[in-house]
């Protein structure tokens, strides 16, 4: 037996999300699938995050013990030629037996994609925000340095978000515009779910000038999530990276 880690890029258009569900199809329960025709049994795959339906990835890690005496750059392979042509393994690399893809993970990086132009090219529609009104980029990017450092984020917790503990530590929090291309860049530990849309959802109230940039740092202080602005379409959020020491 060895363990495995995975890259995987996908397009989550028309997934459930990442985990396994009881109906419908999950990234998870695909590479699942692809993963027991090798091993002739059922295999469990352990993702760094649960991203949501409709949230795209372009380096998600998942690890796995496996048995099977293939190679990994085969094994990569044979793992494609099972798959959909939206979900790709990237790299397959075999690791330390402790290695856990969600466990021994220290920080994600996220991007948000808005298209902030008056047409929507039809080609990025599934993988940016149509927010067609001016932003105010600058103010966004104010804005954002309210969130770095260690918060309580409450009051961007999705509905049915289960944890322990609300509070997080974020590393980085910023925006970058090229013409009509705007990208919320986010780091950190973690992140609750819905965190980074509910923030970003926030933060464009801010562009729009709905809202004081001040009032980020007095939402984070706050426990309720009806205060916070609107929780942004999963279809502009990414997964970009994972990392680990």
């Amino acid at each position: 037996m060895r363990t495995i880690k995975l890259t995987i890029a996908y397009d989550g258009t028309g997934f459930v999300g990442w985990q396994r569900q009881d109906t419908g199809e999950s990234i998870q329960g695909l590479i699942e699938d692809a993963l027991g025709k090798i091993e002739g049994h059922v295999v469990t795959l352990h993702g760094a995050g649960r991203t949501d339906a409709g949230v795209h990835a372009l380096a998600q890690v998942a690890s796995a013990r496996i048995a099977a005496a293939l190679d990994d750059e085969t094994l990569g392979r044979a793992l494609n030629a099972s798959l959909p042509p939206t979900i790709r393994i990237t790299a397959v690399d075999t690791v330390a037996d402790d290695f856990h893809a969600r466990f021994s993970a220290i920080g994600k990086t996220y991007e948000y994609r808005i298209w902030n132009g008056r047409a929507m090219p039809p080609f990025i529609r599934l993988y940016a925000w149509h927010v067609p009104q001016p932003l105010d980029v600058a103010a966004m990017n104010a804005a954002s340095g309210a969130i770095v450092g260690e918060r309580d984020f409450a009051a961007f917790q999705g509905t049915g978000g289960r944890t322990h503990s609300t509070v997080r530590r974020v590393t980085l929090a910023e925006w970058r515009a090229d013409g009509a291309a705007v990208t919320f860049v986010i780091s950190g530990e973690g992140f609750l779910r819905h965190m980074v849309r509910s923030l970003t959802g926030t933060l464009v109230e801010i562009g729009h000038r709905r809202r004081r940039g001040e009032d980020l740092a007095r939402l984070v202080a706050s426990p309720t999530r009806a205060d916070a602005g609107r929780t942004a379409p999963p279809h502009g959020l990414f997964l970009v990276s994972v990392l680990y020491n």
